[in-house]
């Protein structure tokens, strides 16, 4: 993957993080590099820098003497790697990394060329820098995250290397790594910006489309199940709402049970010699699960990409603070490292990946309640009912992992606490907001994969055979090479992580 004068876009975090492509420099990223380094140089000389010869917020105020300013930056990366908390995981570290060294490379930030060299040596070795989950406020970006990382290109610190946590000189003197060149605004241009919820964020939009996917594959073969009738995903229907949303998972929907025998048609049971009737004794239209999931997901699909759009701007973005402009000569301070526009977006799509596992869940209950469904035995119990529990003890952990994400979805966005002496007197709380989005991300997983071998165990209990779509036989193929038929009582926590595994790993469409 080359970093040049082209924008980055999602499928470019694919190759990187989870393909291992290397990252490859372009030679002009380079010259915009160092033509930006050396004005900065010769700018700063007679100037009030913020930064370079100033003490950093509150203390900004403060001048710094010509002999402490490689110092100042060395203090500031020192004392800001604070982090506390969970580890983050290697491919959010990865992406991270990806983030901040594609908008060091846009030339904004007047940094020494061994930053760009010193973050891809780090990409492409496989070397995962120790940052923490907490710490970050999301203004004047993400300085206790992009801290560690700093640390880290110094020489210091601690990384992952072969998934082994070690001494960050250590791994160095293996790799024959130098650390970074302290020149100017080194320390505080790789902590001022966005890209720790940046690289978070595009991460978690990269699995909430699969949990998408997963999810039309799992209303579809519910509705299989139930042999639906098929109108409600008719684009005659869908296309007479003007969302594109749902107009797609719509025909999602029908392309995936396009060969299946079992959904009905609506004009061969009800619409034809039902005069006579006075009671019906099937549904004349299914529950709102099975009926409305195309105006359900279809909120979901307009987010997702929406989202993605907004993040692929801030990851092509200068979130610096000065930002350094070699064309019109000139350094101009600003609050372009604030996150809000990050943190909004991240709350958006943790409220609908929360809806899709509340969409999840109930389907969950209709193929588990015997009363609603009146064609499964009861918790789908493939042993000897009274003896045998079937599904009914996973369902308790679907419930109660929908519910936290109910609770997690409250907004980040809106949640602001001063600090730094008051000088950041409102904060965006990205960073939080694109954890916990991950969080809810991570359930929604869990929940599908509880849904999925349900579905599983549904079908093997009606041995529908070839009546089922190519689609849903596929995938019930897969699961059941994962999970056996549920004829007798298993511990069951290993096969939720073992599906779970397979949701995040593999593509359905």
């Amino acid at each position: 993957m080359l970093i040049s004068k082209e924008r980055l876009e999602i499928k470019d975090f694919l190759s990187v993080i989870f393909n291992n492509e290397k990252v490859q420099i372009d030679r002009s990223v380079f010259e915009r590099i160092d033509e930006s380094h050396t004005f900065l140089s010769q700018f700063s000389e007679n100037k009030v820098i913020y930064g370079v010869n100033t003490g950093f917020g509150p203390m900004a105020q403060y001048k710094i003497a010509d002999e402490d300013r490689i110092q100042l930056q060395l203090n500031l990366i020192r004392s800001h790697a604070s982090g506390v908390g969970k580890p983050m995981e290697p491919a959010y570290v990865k992406a991270l990394m990806l983030a901040r060294l594609n908008t060091l490379s846009l030339g904004k930030s007047g940094v020494h060329r061994s930053v760009i060299t010193g973050i891809q040596e780090l990409i492409n070795k496989k070397v995962t820098p120790l940052i923490f989950e907490h710490g970050g406020v999301g203004a004047s970006g993400d300085l206790v995250q992009l801290a560690h990382l700093a640390l880290v290109l110094l020489g210091e610190g601690e990384v992952f290397y072969k998934e082994e946590k070690r001494n960050t000189a250590d791994v160095f003197k293996e790799l024959d790594l130098q650390p970074i060149k302290i020149k100017l605004r080194e320390g505080l241009a790789i902590m001022n910006g966005t890209s720790a919820m940046t690289g978070i964020g595009i991460i978690n939009v990269i699995n909430a489309q699969k949990l998408l996917d997963w999810s039309i594959c799992c209303s579809s073969a519910i509705n299989e199940i139930v042999a639906a009738y098929d109108d409600h995903l008719s684009q005659e229907l869908n296309h007479s709402k003007l969302h594109v949303g749902q107009q797609e998972i719509a025909k999602k929907m029908r392309n995936h049970l396009a060969d299946s025998k079992l959904t009905r048609d609506r004009n061969e049971y009800l619409y034809s010699d039902q005069n006579g009737d006075t009671y019906f004794k099937e549904k004349v239209q299914e529950y709102y699960s099975l009926r409305c999931v195309p105006q359900i997901l279809g909120p979901v699909f307009d987010t997702i990409r929406n989202v993605g759009k907004i993040l692929i701007e801030e990851l092509n973005s200068a979130n610096d603070n000065p930002i350094i402009d070699v064309e019109t000569k000139h350094v101009y301070h600003g609050g372009n490292f604030h996150g809000d526009y990050v943190s909004l977006e991240m709350d958006k799509l943790k409220l609908v990946v929360t809806k899709l596992s509340m969409l999840a869940e109930r389907q969950l209950n209709y193929l588990l309640n015997s009363k609603l469904n009146e064609i499964l035995p009861p918790f789908v119990n493939l042993g000897k009912l009274g003896l045998n529990f079937g599904m009914q003890g996973i369902q308790f952990t679907a419930v109660s992992t929908t519910a936290e994400n109910q609770m997690l979805s409250n907004s980040m966005y809106v949640h602001s606490i001063p600090n730094n002496n008051d000088n950041q007197d409102i904060v965006s709380m990205g960073t939080n907001a694109a954890n916990m989005t991950k969080t809810v991300i991570e359930n929604t997983f869990e929940v599908l994969a509880i849904e999925l071998m349900t579905i599983v165990q549904a079908l093997e209990y009606l041995d529908f055979d070839d009546k089922l779509s190519v689609k849903t036989q596929e995938i019930v193929t897969e699961i059941k090479k994962i999970v056996p038929p549920f004829t007798k009582d298993y511990i069951t926590y290993p096969f939720v992580q073992k599906v779970k595994d397979f949701l995040k790993n593999n593509e359905v469409y």
